[in-house]
């Protein structure tokens, strides 16, 4: 069976601790590769050649970090298919899902490439008599990143190029469910001439993920995932002294006004809760309908969502593929089969699907729930899954009060043709990303990403310029020159001394 081992100064290196978890074909439910998980000391190990590394790549030149960072963006493009196969081999989505998440992830090292202008600094000159004042940002040392399943490549590349563009060196931690895509991504950037441990890929589980959380020589965690494992991660790096963003989970509501264009509100509902099967914390998983258009919106999502192919990820014919595990899939028919006691009904019951030929796959079908309460479990936990819920609301006001009172703000869209109701929308919703008429507003990679309450531990969201101050700290310079003419007597600068 095929082995996943860590890559650490800049080589493979094989896991001593004995331990490994197995990696599985959620099309198959085959187990197909096993994964070593690192210890302690093999924490240990990952945090030191990043320390090493950072001696240099620290010191480094901005012109030879980005033509680095310029050469590995050609091979990231250059090998867009194989990052993506390995992707719909681990995580199961379709192919061309796998290819849109390298797509968004290039973004981030497209601008780790014009890193220049963001590091540049400010200056005041004669703040006083003689003195200027100057600003510079510096590299912070070793960062860790821990990172999903559900993005096994476009995570990691929202942490790591930016942060090695501004001088750090990096130990990523990926997901054990499907933690190929990684190793592919630090093996390229090695191609590109990353030196040896500025970039490392640590595999592993609790044990790995505590070890960095703790290691002294970490200075900085970089977390997307579960708003539960995001407040852990938060506490325990910040009770360490550890600079920290943690981005964690969602319930990001649709808001569907009565002057809504239907088709193309409900083109976008089921586009932002099926795609990716769900499982991705920007997907819509509840639509607030306001007054009498819920019904009329309901049949047009539930016709769009019954076309839906679903199979393998690696067939070209299929529109969603399986879910991770058998267990994630089990836990996301629950919601389906408990809601209807809950008070929903039902519209479409997605449990129990199968794709012939591949029965043992981890599937599920895509399950819309109508007339959901704001109390029952489906509403208030976070599937990640394809389940979308429809709650209605009378007004404007009481669809916006319904979203606020989420403890989740993630993303959030309105869809209108009323320009000022948008606004009013934009500026009255609690959460972190916006859209209008727009129904997953993850923002392009020279903005930030990043939520509000529960979806967000930390002062700073993921990339853009709040990537950069993350990965960066400021030093205030102040400095006094005397004049030239001022020079002791014997030194003759030519200036004259009459001024």
């Amino acid at each position: 069976m095929k082995t996943v081992n860590h890559w650490i100064g800049g080589k493979t290196v094989e896991g001593t601790s004995g331990n490994y978890g197995p990696v599985t074909d959620p099309a198959t439910g085959a187990v197909t590769t096993q994964v070593a998980l690192a210890s302690l000391e093999e924490v240990d190990a990952a945090v030191a050649a990043a320390k090493d590394a950072y001696a240099t790549w620290g010191t480094s030149s901005l012109a030879a970090r980005t033509a680095v960072l310029f050469r590995y963006r050609a091979l990231l493009d250059a090998h867009r298919d194989d990052i993506a196969a390995l992707i719909t081999a681990e995580h199961g989505k379709v192919h061309s899902d796998a290819l849109g998440e390298v797509a968004r992830g290039l973004e981030i090292v497209e601008l780790a490439c014009g890193i220049t202008t963001q590091l540049k600094g400010e200056l005041s000159t004669q703040v006083s008599s003689r003195v200027d004042v100057s600003s510079i940002r510096q590299s912070i040392g070793v960062v860790a990143g821990i990172t999903p399943f559900n993005f096994p490549a476009m995570v990691p590349m929202w942490m790591f190029p930016l942060a090695i563009a501004c001088g750090n060196t990096f130990v990523l931690k990926p997901s054990e469910k499907d933690p190929s895509a990684a190793n592919l991504l630090a093996e390229l950037a090695a191609e590109a001439g990353l030196p040896d441990g500025v970039l490392n890929v640590l595999h592993g589980d609790k044990v790995a993920v505590d070890g960095l959380l703790n290691h002294p020589d970490v200075a900085a965690v970089s977390f997307v995932g579960s708003t539960p494992i995001a407040r852990h991660i938060h506490t325990t790096a910040s009770a360490n002294g550890k600079r920290v963003q943690a981005l964690g989970g969602a319930k990001n509501h649709m808001l569907v006004l009565p002057d809504a264009d239907l088709d193309a509100a409900a083109d976008a509902a089921v586009s932002a809760a099926y795609g990716s099967a769900g499982e991705r914390c920007m997907a819509i998983s509840a639509v607030v309908a306001v007054g009498a258009i819920g019904d009329e919106l309901v049949a047009r999502i539930k016709e769009r969502a019954e076309k839906i192919k679903i199979g393998p990820g690696n067939d070209p014919a299929s529109e969603m593929g399986p879910l991770i595990t058998a267990a994630h899939r089990d836990k996301v028919a629950s919601y389906v089969t408990g809601a209807a006691a809950q008070g929903a009904d039902v519209v479409l019951d997605g449990t129990g699907y199968t794709v012939e030929g591949f029965e043992d796959g981890h599937w599920i079908g895509l399950s819309l729930l109508d007339h959901v309460s704001t109390d029952s479990d489906a509403y208030k936990d976070e599937i990640f899954g394809p389940v979308l819920c429809v709650l209605r609301a009378e007004t404007y006001e009481e669809g916006v009060a319904l979203m606020n009172a989420s403890p989740f703000g993630n993303g959030t869209a309105i869809f209108t043709r009323d320009g000022g109701a948008a606004r009013r929308f934009q500026l009255e919703i609690e959460a972190g990303m916006v859209g209008v008429n727009v129904p997953i507003p993850v923002p392009v990679g020279y903005h930030s990403f990043g939520g509000w309450k529960d979806s967000l531990f930390g002062d700073h969201h993921i990339y853009g310029n709040d990537g950069v101050h993350f990965y960066t700290r400021g030093k205030v310079v102040t400095t006094r020159w005397p004049d030239p003419a001022d020079a002791p007597a014997g030194v003759d600068l030519g200036f004259p001394r009459n001024h």
